[in-house]
């Protein structure tokens, strides 16, 4: 009988380990061409799944790792919770089939379909480029028939092969990447929120047609002219406090309900830099692991950083976790606060004594004395190549004159 038991016991073992080493083999792990479908066409991105299920988007020089991964009956889960969007797909050999999912400001959801091809290709269709689009461009994008803003593109170019963004005076399009196909240029980007898609016909220094899709069923035009000498609005002009005030002053919550007044006897003495983010924005995940790579070196009684968090909702059960998974991913050595709501006419309610929130994120910097010093509109992060570079060492250059006063 117990030999008997002990042959049932090996069979099943041996059962067991046969479905793990298939199961094992079964998954999708490897490098895929991934492609969103969105309303001018499909965005293509890569995707790497290694053999843990750890999975990560590739955007030019990006390699950004997403949320959590996983099996659910016979579909492949990629969750991006931090962004409350999902892909959900079923796999089979060498091939993916499914949607895409993600909230948008008031929480309604919008979805695509998804697909995906194992091995690595060129991100869009290949073709001899006609051109090469290196440098930076004068650009305008359309909104509608009365409304538009400017930008400046920022492309390197090799072979076919484009990398770069977009700068606006609210912030950048972060990494770009694609190829000119012929005499059109297509790039695009996928983060798990932005769903960006860019097409335009290059004709000599000349960029015309151009379509933008920036959700998956909404597109602007632009066009663009080569200009190495091409601006944006300053963006320390952009927002400031209105006539009356000269300092600011707010009472909010941290994530375990307290409330957080501005100035405090903590705040009294120090210069206080205050960031207005959300935790649905990459823009300000970008400046958030930049200021807390930063405020590591900093001698933490003289200088205090506060997150001010506008979110899709003022409901506890909903805003603090979404917080606190964003402190948690970025290792947020600040406190960061709930201030309101993302819209942003509701967001300035929270904060009646600046002249708009243009941008999330938003950078306030306050001397020892509380009075506030500068106000940067938008934030040029690192897939801006020099625009970057030079921000730091504007920002640095700043830092150091307010502490030394």
């Amino acid at each position: 009988m117990i030999l008997k038991f002990k042959s049932i016991l090996v069979g099943f073992t041996l059962v067991f380990l046969f479905q793990a080493c298939s199961t094992k083999k079964d998954l999708p792990v490897g490098t895929w061409h991934a492609e969103v479908q969105t309303i001018i066409g499909p965005l293509p991105f890569e995707l790497e799944i290694n053999k843990n299920l750890e999975t990560f988007v590739i955007n030019g020089s990006e390699r950004l790792k997403l949320d959590t991964t996983f099996i659910r009956n016979d579909s492949l889960v990629i969750l991006m919770e931090i962004f409350e969007a999902e892909i959900v797909t079923a796999f089979d050999g060498d091939n993916m089939t499914g949607s895409y999912t993600k909230k948008l400001g008031d929480l309604s959801e919008v979805g695509a379909v998804f697909n995906a091809k194992k091995g690595t290709h060129s991100r869009f269709e290949s073709a001899p480029a006609t051109h090469n689009v290196t440098g930076k461009w004068e650009v305008t994008f359309v909104e509608d028939s009365t409304s538009s803003y400017p930008a400046i593109g920022v492309f390197e170019q090799k072979d076919d092969k484009v990398s770069g963004t977009f700068l606006t005076e609210m912030g950048d399009y972060r990494y770009l990447e694609g190829n000119m196909v012929g005499d059109s240029l297509m790039l695009s980007c996928f983060d798990g929120t932005h769903v960006f898609l860019f097409k335009a016909l290059v004709i000599g220094d000349k960029m015309t047609g151009g379509r933008f899709s920036y959700s998956l069923d909404y597109f602007e035009t632009w066009s663009a002219t080569k200009n190495e000498n091409a601006t944006l609005g300053n963006p320390e002009e952009l927002t400031f406090l209105k006539d009356g005030f000269d300092k600011i002053a707010f009472d909010f919550s941290n994530t375990k309900g307290e409330t957080v007044s501005f100035p405090s006897a903590e705040t009294d003495g120090k210069v206080v830099i205050l960031q207005v983010l959300g935790s649905w924005c990459p823009n300000c995940m970008d400046e958030t692991k930049f200021l807390t790579k930063w405020y590591e070196k900093q001698d933490k009684e003289k200088v205090k950083v506060i997150g001010l968090a506008f979110e899709k909702s003022l409901d506890p059960t909903y805003a603090y976790p979404k917080i606190d998974k964003m402190v948690s991913r970025f290792n947020v050595n600040y406190p960061v606060l709930l201030a309101g709501l993302n819209d942003k006419d509701e967001a300035l309610k929270s904060l009646p004594m600046l002249n708009a929130i243009i941008s999330f994120p938003t950078t306030i910097f306050i001397d020892k004395k509380g009075k506030v010093r500068k106000i940067h509109t938008g934030f040029s992060g690192p897939g801006t190549g020099i625009y970057y570079t030079e921000f730091i060492a504007d920002f640095d250059r700043f830092m150091d004159k307010l502490l030394a006063e």
